[in-house]
């Protein structure tokens, strides 16, 4: 099986923390070279410094809000003005906030949609002429079960994520031919510090604490466990590699079994 990412450069977006990070990593160990996306400067430095290098990998991150389209456009624009070629391009951005849908203010939706679905366009967008040239690009969207299940109490993210899922189906089709797979990976109950924000939020709505949330949503996961960061990135790596160069246009759960569905 052919996982070899050596001479490729991937562009990973919120790669400071979390499953962004986490996907850096597991990347990396392939050896990738990483491009690092968020607003954290230091956090995306010190993930530079610990990422896996066998000598020959250049790391490197740009400092870019993804709620600020122009501002990715240029400071990416500029990197791949410098001659560079982005072979992987990683959309992830942290998620919008919880509430119902019936209470979020249209402005809110209107960030979120920015965010996830109108930066991760303009990436694709920037990014697709040169994977066509080198004849290899891999495009994966960090999404959410909530594709293929709505979750209660995230309305905004139920509905820029199904957003997103159809949009990435559609380049799926449009740039399989070029060499180019589209794909995106829906982590369920993952040990985040995104995750223990929601859970903190649900245990104040529900007036309970958060080890009983933690403990419900375990009893919800045939695996008996929340996943680990680790474990996620090594799925987003898998679809990244050459040996994942006929699978395009999916939606993959990383739940360990908590979603009732096909």
């Amino acid at each position: 099986m052919n996982l070899n990412l050596t001479g490729k450069t991937a562009l990973v977006c919120g790669a400071s923390q979390g499953l962004g990070a986490a996907v850096a990593q597991e990347l990396a160990l392939l050896g990738a070279n990483i491009v690092g996306l968020s607003r954290n400067g230091d956090k995306l430095s010190q993930l530079t410094n610990r990422l896996a290098n066998n000598g020959s990998q250049q790391h490197t991150f740009i400092i870019a809000d993804t709620s600020k389209t122009d501002d990715v456009k240029h400071a990416v624009g500029a990197y791949l003005a410098a001659g560079n070629t982005i072979h992987i391009l990683v959309n992830n951005t942290g998620g919008p906030p919880a509430g119902p849908l019936l209470n979020t203010p249209a402005t809110e939706m209107e960030t979120a949609f920015r965010s996830h679905l109108v930066t991760s366009h303009t990436l694709v967008q920037l990014v697709a002429e040169g994977m066509k040239n080198a004849g290899y690009g891999r495009i994966v969207n960090i999404v959410s079960t909530s594709v293929k299940q709505p979750i209660n109490g995230l309305g905004i993210s139920n509905t820029v994520r199904a957003a997103v899922a159809n949009w990435a189906k559609t380049l799926a089709n449009e740039l399989g031919g070029f060499g180019i797979t589209v794909n995106n990976v829906l982590p369920g109950f993952t040990n985040t510090s995104r995750l223990a924000y929601l859970f903190a939020k649900q245990a104040e709505s529900g007036q309970t604490t958060v080890d009983d949330i933690l403990q419900r949503s375990v009893a919800q996961i045939p695996a008996g466990r929340l996943g680990e960061p680790e474990e996620f990135g090594a799925a987003v790596a898998f679809l990244c590699s050459p040996a994942a160069s006929y699978i395009n246009g999916i939606n993959l759960p990383v739940d360990g079994g908590r979603l009732g569905g096909l």
